[in-house]
């Protein structure tokens, strides 16, 4: 009875045995299954991480791309307008230096034989033609009331037309000077009297030329002498609101006329500048915004870079853990209890 005991006891633990090894080895291919699985399952997330990080850098690129694209061509659009504008300024800068042109000093002009020997209208064309712009007077004008004037100044509101007169008597000047003529001196007051009065009855004319004309005499020792010898007559022309001038005082009031019309067509172009200096601000304030925004742009894509680069990282760690088996160690089997059986 003892031996049949001892042999079912055997029995039972070969079995039992048998039955420990046999699950310990299923355990241990479910566990190798399980871990082929985990291998798989991670190397294909890993292989679609991969494509959605390769998809999201493509996308990034891309974005990039097309704002460095778009930011490269408005600042070229903004660079060709500059350049307009610039151009437009050059060119009114052109108009003002035109205006100070074709000037010829006192000196060369009192050293000009001929025209000091042209007296009249050769010499005023000369004086004028050398100090004014062309759009500032006109030769042989014409007047609404069919009298020609020699010369007018082109002058803005409210002085206007001013006319200027060159056709000056000298026949009594030349008699009184070489004593030919006793009656030569009175006579000279009352040719330029006369003269005057033509001068202020056709070359005045209201709402159409200036309140005032101009007496050109083509010498200077003829207006010394009108100056010096005969202030009632000077006084007289001055009360008709003519004023008597010489080469040389002629030069001041073509230089002061023509000081006029720059300063009038310098305001002119002042505001042309300013309008395109004003258009060029405008466009370097959308160009600043727009480089602005591109920079934002840039820094959210190298910041969102940075994140999947760092995301890659730690997956990339995960997977290493896992290559090397690093994992936590199963828990210990329970002892097996030996059942004994009564003899």
């Amino acid at each position: 009875m003892s031996e049949l005991a001892v042999f079912l006891a055997l029995a039972t633990l070969g079995v039992a045995a048998w039955i420990v090894v046999r699950v310990q080895k299923l355990f241990e291919e479910k566990h190798r299954a399980m871990l082929t699985d985990l291998h798989d399952g991670l190397a294909k997330q890993a292989d679609r991480l991969d494509a959605k990080l390769d998809q999201r850098l493509d996308q990034i690129s891309s974005r990039v791309s097309e704002r460095l694209d778009e930011g490269f061509r408005k600042t070229n659009e903004t660079f060709v307008s500059v350049m307009q504008r610039l151009a437009t300024i050059d060119e009114a800068q052109k108009k003002i230096e035109t205006l100070t042109g074709s000037v010829v000093s006192l000196q060369e002009l009192l050293g000009d034989k001929r025209s000091r020997g042209a007296f009249g209208e050769v010499q005023l064309e000369a004086l004028v033609r050398n100090v004014l712009p062309p759009a500032g007077f006109e030769m042989q004008y014409t007047l609404s009331s069919g009298a020609r004037v020699d010369c007018v100044l082109r002058l803005p509101a409210p002085t206007g037309l001013v006319c200027v007169d060159s056709k000056f008597p000298l026949e009594n000047y030349r008699l009184m000077i070489e004593g030919k003529a006793p009656e030569a001196q009175k006579a000279f007051r009352a040719d330029v009297k006369r003269h005057v009065d033509a001068i202020a009855d056709k070359y005045i004319i209201e709402n159409e030329t200036s309140d005032g004309a101009v007496m050109f005499v083509p010498a200077e020792a003829v207006f010394a002498e009108i100056h010096a010898y005969h202030a009632e007559v000077v006084d007289y022309a001055n009360a008709r609101r003519v004023w008597i001038v010489s080469p040389t005082t002629l030069m001041a009031v073509l230089n002061t006329a023509r000081a006029v019309l720059k300063d009038v067509e310098t305001r002119k172009q002042i505001h042309v500048i300013k309008d395109a200096l004003g258009r060029l601000g405008q466009d370097f304030r959308r160009f600043e915004e727009r480089m602005r925004r591109l920079a934002d742009h840039i820094r959210q894509a190298h910041e969102d870079a940075e994140d999947v680069q760092t995301s890659s990282r730690k997956i990339t760690q995960q997977f290493q853990k896992i290559e090397a088996a690093e994992l936590d160690e199963l828990p210990e089997k329970p002892p097996v209890k030996v059942v004994r059986v009564a003899e």
